[in-house]
């Protein structure tokens, strides 16, 4: 990393244009290009003024460590035919921890914007980030411009507010620009269609570690798992509004890296667990391939099907989800990531070891289903409160805390100890059960309020519900998870 290191900072520099005007983003992002742009108009637009039939795709590479970043272009380029919505270009919802917008340039005009995540943000706060830089490709996407556009990429702020940290000027006309589309030879399965694309959701699923051979198993997992996530609400209710398609993606082995247990492997889209070196955390830092793959069908959302049976996964906001389809979790995995990666969901569990340092809570948390408490009057989900439901709400916590970090311990030793998985299956399940027997017990159980214990901490953050499938191994989403995912479904089918 350490060899590469000058040249990405070269260009970096080369794009470098003027300073930032915010002091603490000034010290940290001091050689970006960020322009001082004032929007004139700031609502939807008509698609066919500003944009053609085709999707523009930035590719970047996102440097730093856990006090600065950079940013070097790689290529803009096009990723195919534009299947988005047309109708809903700007992103009302600002989810996410990082925030795109297409600028046109002589209007001043919003015509796109979307929020995202990405694995540069988390690994920034991570203890490694503390002791060396990183580097992560990423990309955004967005409807090609007709005329020059200037792209922005804001990040929050320490009050959660959407600072810009970079911008970069694109001319479709450039010759810097390849609008050449890809000659596509992976075979695209329609698993669930529902209707047009462009007035649809839209879920590509890859698969990793599956041999030519195992293609059918490929396609026959792939629609379990859509199975797993159409059955459970809100998708239920919605599955007209959705499209589900898989890309066969073959590896030359079967199975995926996992560095922990010192087994290795090389594949189609190098996912691999280990990441941050959480043994379960399922990532691949080769977005390049996965875009470039996933572009064979219409999508907004990826899914990658990992061939282990080794618990494991991941989601990030609209970069993609990571499961392991043949653990006996596989449903739990596939509706839990999905609710991270889709809807940008915080997890509600708080006593996992996680590879994340817990924050100072003196702001309230974005993300729709956990809050702070620091204005219950106005708490983000009161529209769903029963009146005689207490705020904060009562229940058992110290017990369940106890019960709760006794069964981290034990699974601690017993990944240590290098059991087989279907040890490890028995141990979740065993404890599943109990959770559903001290659950069974708690006066405002079906009730939504505000219960304390939420997104890795144990004190001062609250999640909507007592339990929910981003609490638990449940296959469940609580009412406020529910609306949150419908709302993002909205986003693209309407």
């Amino acid at each position: 990393m350490k060899k590469i290191l000058p040249l990405i900072l070269g260009l970096a520099a080369l794009f470098a244009c003027t300073p930032v005007q915010n002091e603490q983003t000034k010290e940290k992002h001091a050689s970006e290009v960020i322009e001082k742009i004032e929007i004139v108009n700031n609502g939807n637009v008509n698609f066919d003024d500003y944009f053609k039939n085709k999707t523009m795709r930035l590719d970047y590479y996102h440097t730093g460590n856990s006090e600065t970043e950079h940013f070097a272009t790689d290529k803009v380029l096009s990723d195919g035919k534009w299947y988005g919505s047309k109708t809903l270009l700007v992103d009302e919802l600002e989810l996410g921890y990082f925030f795109l917008e297409v600028i046109d340039q002589e209007t001043k005009t919003l015509i796109y914007s979307r929020g995202f995540s990405s694995i540069f943000g988390e690994w920034q706060t991570t203890p490694e980030a503390q002791k060396e830089w990183g580097t992560f490709h990423e990309s955004v996407r967005f409807p090609w411009p007709l005329k020059p556009v200037t792209v922005r990429i804001s990040k929050r702020d320490g009050q959660n507010k959407f600072q810009p940290i970079w911008t970069y000027n694109i001319d479709p006309s450039s010759r810097q620009v390849n609008p050449a589309d890809i000659n596509h030879i992976e075979e695209v399965i329609a698993i669930h269609e529902s209707g047009d694309p462009n007035k649809k959701l839209d879920i590509v699923l890859l698969g990793d570690g599956y041999t030519k051979e195992e293609m059918g198993k490929f396609i026959l997992d792939a629609k379990r798992m859509t199975e797993y996530l159409l059955n459970a609400e809100p998708y239920k209710s919605r599955k007209d509004d959705i499209n589900v398609w898989a890309v066969k993606t073959p590896s030359q082995v079967s199975g995926v890296l996992r560095p922990h247990p010192e087994i290795h492997k090389r594949t189609a889209l190098s996912a691999h667990y280990s990441s941050f070196d959480s043994e379960r955390y399922v990532l691949s830092y080769d977005n390049r391939t996965i875009r470039n793959i996933a572009s064979a069908a219409p999508y907004e959302f990826t899914s990658i099907l990992v061939n282990e049976k080794t618990y494991g996964g991941g989601g990030i906001y609209k970069l993609y989800t990571t499961l392991a389809v043949d653990n006996k979790f596989a449903e739990y995995l596939m509706i839990h990531e999905m609710g991270h990666h889709l809807a940008d969901l915080a997890d509600e569990y708080y006593s996992s070891s996680t590879a994340y340092e817990a924050p100072t809570i003196d702001v309230e948390p974005y993300e729709v289903n956990v809050t702070a408490l620091l204005d219950k009057e106005n708490l983000k989900w009161k529209h769903l409160v029963e009146e005689e439901t207490p705020i904060p709400t009562p229940w058992n916590k110290e017990e369940f805390d106890k019960f709760s970090y006794a069964v981290q311990k034990e699974r601690k030793e017993l990944r240590a100890q290098r059991v087989e998985e279907s040890v490890m299956e028995e141990f979740f399940m065993n404890a599943h059960n109990k959770q559903d027997t001290f659950f069974s017990q708690e006066q405002f159980k079906d009730k939504i309020g505000a219960f304390e214990g939420a997104k890795y901490n144990q004190y001062g953050l609250y999640r909507s519900q007592l339990d929910c499938i981003m609490f638990t191994r449940h296959t469940v989403h609580c009412k406020v998870c529910q609306y949150g995912i419908s709302q993002v479904i909205d986003q693209y089918s309407k």
